[in-house]
């Protein structure tokens, strides 16, 4: 007899590898990002994301990446500058700099605007950023917000309205200027932005008009800032529990780098191996992400024989998967980023190891993370000792909530000292 799979809490690689891949529309639950994103190829409904994923995936190849560098180097170091105020001053969050750090190079990269939040915290396109976020989540979380003709009487829905017309004039603003910059042939940047690469696309195709470049930019823009941020913020946290490994990462910077003051370079990047592993591990044990939810569209039959019933909805536990201990072994909640070492756990890297999701409908943005997080930790951690409580044994302990992303619980406390 056929039988149905208990979707409470799903972990095991081969079941969220056949779901991942054959089942690509969104669960409802989504929706409420819709209002503030509408069609942006993250939540999209299959027949929107196909054609804005291929517009879109050929923008992060390596030769476009490479050109961004540049401004996650600069604004790497205006954190770094800010942040010098707090150096021996004892124990801070450090969660509204490394967020403005991840908006202003998200934002000169996404739509070659420099905004520099850092210098101007009370930013009013990226506080309606982070309250339309608080919104949404606080009508995830509260079921008997979820009806349309509930909400619109609740204090929040004019708020995130507000919010939703203050970053859609910027964007449209922004698209505008971009257009006429680009027609005029007076772009005056060295680096082109990901909405000049699509401007310049939809000149030649016009594949796509205002509000769909809109919906796309604002995706992206919000999924970039949040996915940076949350993931410096944790390895962060882990390398303050954890002063030994922090300092294998700084003596590891020390010969890439060596003593002397020259800024690091996009090439030192392939060279910093351990911070690479570091944030790998990170992202293992604290996934900004930590869950999946996808509609199952039709019975979708398993390895083990179980069907997955049409119509029930379908919710990969990424936290789970990535503290299963049957693949990443009895010491799978302890902080270990020698375990990707290349000779080491082959098999859970591969199948086991999903940080940006899996399948056709996985992040395309995870190499300008990547990049964004490693110029960043390496150019705090040069001038930086990041300092916490130790802890006693290897498993970490770290509070965390969750609205749209996960975070630490306490804003991510750290203290500083000058090296």
């Amino acid at each position: 007899m056929v039988r149905t799979l208990d979707l409470n809490l799903v972990t095991e690689p081969s079941v969220l590898e056949t779901v991942l891949k054959s089942n690509l529309e969104k669960d409802d639950i989504y929706r409420f990002m819709w209002q503030v994103v509408g069609n942006g190829s993250v939540f999209a409904p299959v027949s929107v994301w196909k054609h804005r994923r291929k517009m879109i995936l050929p923008l992060f190849n390596q030769k476009i990446l490479s050109t961004f560098f540049s401004i996650f180097l600069q604004n790497s170091e205006t954190l770094c500058s800010v942040l010098s105020k707090f150096t021996d001053a004892g124990e801070f969050s450090i969660w509204r700099f490394i967020n403005a750090y991840s908006f202003d190079a998200t934002m000169e990269t996404t739509i070659g605007v420099k905004i520099d939040a850092l210098q101007n915290p009370d930013n009013t396109f990226l506080n309606a950023v982070n309250e339309s976020q608080n919104c949404v989540a606080e009508r995830i979380f509260h079921v008997w917000l979820h009806p349309n003709f509930i909400y619109k009487f609740h204090p929040s829905h004019e708020r995130i309205k507000k919010c939703i017309k203050t970053m859609n004039d910027f964007v449209d603003n922004a698209i505008q200027n971009k257009r006429e910059q680009i027609l005029d042939k007076r772009e005056g940047h060295e680096v082109k932005s990901i909405l000049d690469h699509l401007i310049s696309m939809n000149e030649i195709d016009h594949s796509m008009d205002d509000l769909e470049l809109r919906e796309e930019v604002l995706m992206l823009i919000i999924a970039a800032t949040d996915t940076a941020a949350v993931s410096v913020g944790f390895t962060l946290k882990l390398l303050a529990k954890y002063p030994h490994v922090q300092d294998k990462v700084y003596e590891e910077l020390q010969g890439v780098l060596g003593d002397t003051k020259r800024p690091l370079q996009r090439e030192d990047l392939s060279k910093l191996d351990h911070l690479h592993r570091v944030i790998q591990e990170s992202l293992r044990l604290y996934p900004s992400v930590p869950f999946i939810a996808r509609k199952i569209e039709k019975d979708t039959l398993l390895h083990d024989g179980s069907i997955l019933p049409a119509g029930s909805g379908f919710l990969a536990s990424i936290w789970g998967t990535h503290r299963n201990p049957k693949y990443w072994g009895q010491d799978a909640e302890c902080f270990d980023p020698d375990r990707f070492l290349p000779h080491r756990n082959q098999q859970s890297q591969s199948r086991c190891f999903l940080p940006f999701s899996f399948g056709p409908r996985n992040c395309i943005g995870y190499q300008y993370a990547m990049m964004s997080m490693k110029t960043t930790l390496a150019t705090l951690l040069r001038q930086y000792k990041i300092v916490g409580e130790p802890e006693s044994g290897p498993k970490p302990n770290i509070r965390v909530k969750w609205d749209i992303m996960m975070k630490a619980a306490d804003g991510f406390k750290v203290a500083l000292e000058r090296r």
